[in-house]
């Protein structure tokens, strides 16, 4: 027998969740919502894991109690997406966290090697609609860091997306007097 009623051509966060909790998706599986599709991630190469443990090592002290950073989890960025930014520093206290993913975030930080194309375009859309008020690439390959602050969230876009190089603070928009240092977010050189 046919179903009476076509499958849903995106899935929507709840749908997505559902999918984990039934283990249709695993833990351990590496993949994200991304404007309804479940979509695989790249695995890790060396300078990207590498990248994760220095800037984790940066940005926890710094950020301290004034929030809760977390490491490679899923953010609730709307209906249809819940990414796994590699950093989302979220309002505390932790123990908000505990019974649900944060919808919002202070600032959102990717990692990028093979991932630049999802990270500068389709993930830059994401947080801006999501209205994160500020997000970084960190590009590995290119050597600097795309700073977006401004979310746009009618527009999925940002009224200031520029490059950061070796040299440059990044000030915290969400988090007034800290500053991230770009060549601490970058390999040595």
């Amino acid at each position: 027998m046919l179903p009476t009623e076509p499958a849903p051509t995106r899935l929507d966060a709840e749908q997505y969740f559902a999918l984990v909790a039934r283990g249709d998706l695993r833990p351990d599986d590496r993949v994200e919502l991304l404007e309804g599709v479940v979509v695989s991630m790249a695995a890790q190469g060396s300078p990207h894991a590498n990248a994760i443990s220095r800037i984790t090592a940066l940005l926890v002290p710094l950020v301290g109690a004034r929030a809760v950073v977390r490491v490679q989890c899923s953010f609730r960025a709307g209906r249809y997406n819940v990414p796994e930014p590699d950093f989302a520093v979220v309002p505390g206290p932790l123990e908000r966290w505990e019974h649900e993913h944060p919808n919002e975030a202070l600032l959102i930080i990717e990692v990028s090697d093979s991932s630049l194309p999802t990270d500068r375009l389709s993930k830059a859309a994401i947080y801006a609609a999501a209205g994160v008020p500020q997000y970084l690439v960190v590009n590995l390959p290119g050597g600097r860091v795309e700073t977006f602050a401004g979310p746009e969230p009618a527009r999925a876009g940002w009224a200031d997306a520029r490059p950061a190089l070796r040299g440059e603070q990044i000030g915290l928009v969400a988090l007034p007097g800290l500053s991230l240092a770009v060549g601490d977010l970058l390999p040595r050189v």
